[in-house]
């Protein structure tokens, strides 16, 4: 099983348990695919795109269960992409993500931080 991350609104997950499924949240619905980060690089999105957020929650899923494409993005990596919606049954884990004070989110403690 590889991991991949998704960093969402909490109100947004809510939404998508209660649907069973999650359609994409911000800039996956303008983009048209769900955003996800690998382990070594969810930290810098955090970073990057939701610091000082509170009210958000880290979605760990299995990307062996669903259509992943590795697309080029950020400093050319290659970032995990879902042109679909999620099934529930892919997500292996849910974390509340809190806020540090110098705006960073304490990541759960099997994840490296950037």
């Amino acid at each position: 099983m590889t991991m991949i991350y998704k960093i969402c609104p909490a109100t947004i997950w809510q939404q998508a348990e209660a649907a069973g499924f999650f359609a994409g949240a911000g800039i996956d619905l303008v983009d048209g695919y769900i955003h996800f980060s690998s382990a070594g690089q969810v930290a810098e999105t955090a970073r990057l795109h939701f610091a000082s957020q509170p009210d958000l929650v880290l979605v760990e899923v299995d990307s062996t269960a669903i259509e992943i494409v590795w697309e080029e993005s950020r400093g050319g990596q290659l970032f995990p992409h879902l042109y679909n919606r999620l099934p529930l049954s892919a997500v292996i884990s849910t974390w509340p993500l809190a806020v540090a004070a110098d705006g960073t989110h304490e990541l759960p403690p099997h994840l490296p931080a950037s």
